[in-house]
């Protein structure tokens, strides 16, 4: 559930500005099957990546970081 978030997020922002997964991932360093696998939620990002992410896309990593799920229990 967590990583489906993360994904969810990082996709957003990546086609908000203007980025293919191919372009991210190779600016990233890492395959477009390993960006792709984040971007579903089968993967969770490294917190070094999600810092790489954010700061490629010129967005801090508060923004980038889903918000939290409030629990009614």
């Amino acid at each position: 559930m967590e990583a489906e978030r993360w994904g969810r997020r990082i996709r957003a922002f990546r086609k908000l500005k203007g980025y293919t997964q191919e372009r991210l991932a190779k600016e990233l360093g890492v395959s477009v099957s390993i960006l792709g696998e984040i971007e579903r939620g089968n993967r969770m990002p490294s917190d070094s990546l999600v810092e790489q992410i954010a700061e490629l896309l010129n967005i801090s990593v508060e923004e980038l970081t889903p918000p939290k799920i409030e629990s009614n229990q």
